[in-house]
């Protein structure tokens, strides 16, 4: 039986960070309304990710984003075998997007900015070597919120970057801690997930997906094809621009300027 104490200790702490990463180091966009946007990310890059996840999406001729950690590259983890170079090159090829979630993976709230910032640096200087010409626009926030001075760093860097929250952004949102919807939070409840995009839709907003792996019998962090498959036409269906991260961002700028 789980300890109470530990429990409870465990919610504040949580409660805590998710409330200083929201509030500290805010970088506002405003978000028009005028029309709903949706993105398609993958954290960790599993090679599921793009063989079964990118497959669906491109069948509907649209694109994701890839978050990759490259010195996570060829290794086997918590989300299943991960991406390959030649996984990497493929992604750029097909017009997805690949973004960056630190080299080897760190966490947000726990690791130093220092230690934080090298990972950073490393893995741009990794993506320089195995994709020529390719670079990181965008940044996803692995495993926590972030520690405040993290996310100050990571907004000096990238054009925005992701977090979590199960919602979606609408109004002012944080360009240094966008929200985000894991679907595998609801896999078993595909009608929660239907019914953010039908409220997104309603507001105009920014829903940005994010699953890992995409599989038959996928790890606790992903789903199966047919639910990813099952949310990429209800995305359509509502009416919304569906683009990677970048090109919903350069277009919500347009919209707001």
């Amino acid at each position: 039986m789980p300890d109470v104490r530990t429990s409870l200790w465990s919610a504040a702490q949580g409660c805590c960070q998710r409330h200083a990463a929201r509030a500290l180091f805010p970088r506002p966009l405003a978000i028009a309304g005028t029309q709903p946007f949706i993105s398609f990310t993958f954290d960790d890059f599993p090679r599921s990710a793009l063989h079964a996840g990118g497959a669906i999406l491109e069948r509907f001729r649209l694109r994701g984003t890839y978050y990759a950690s490259l010195g996570l590259m060829g290794r086997t983890g918590p989300t299943g075998d991960l991406f390959t170079p030649e996984d990497a090159a493929a992604v750029v090829r097909r017009g997805h997007e690949l973004g960056c979630h630190t080299f080897d993976h760190r966490h947000s709230w726990d690791t130093s900015t220092g230690v934080f910032r090298r990972s950073l640096i490393e893995n741009t200087r990794a993506l320089e070597s195995l994709v020529p010409g390719a670079r990181f626009s965008t940044f996803s926030y692995p495993i926590s919120p972030p520690w405040p001075r993290t996310k100050r760093v990571v907004g000096a860097r990238f054009a925005c970057a992701r977090g979590g929250g199960q919602a979606f952004n609408t109004g002012i949102a944080d360009l240094n801690y966008l929200r985000a919807y894991f679907l595998e939070k609801a896999r078993h409840d595909p009608g929660a997930i239907r019914d953010v995009i039908e409220r997104n839709r309603a507001a105009g907003g920014w829903l940005i997906f994010a699953t890992h792996d995409v599989a038959a019998s996928p790890t606790p962090y992903g789903c199966t094809p047919a639910l990813f498959e099952d949310v990429v036409v209800s995305s359509l269906k509502s009416g919304a621009r569906i683009v990677p991260v970048t090109d919903a961002l350069n277009a919500l700028r347009a919209l707001s300027a």
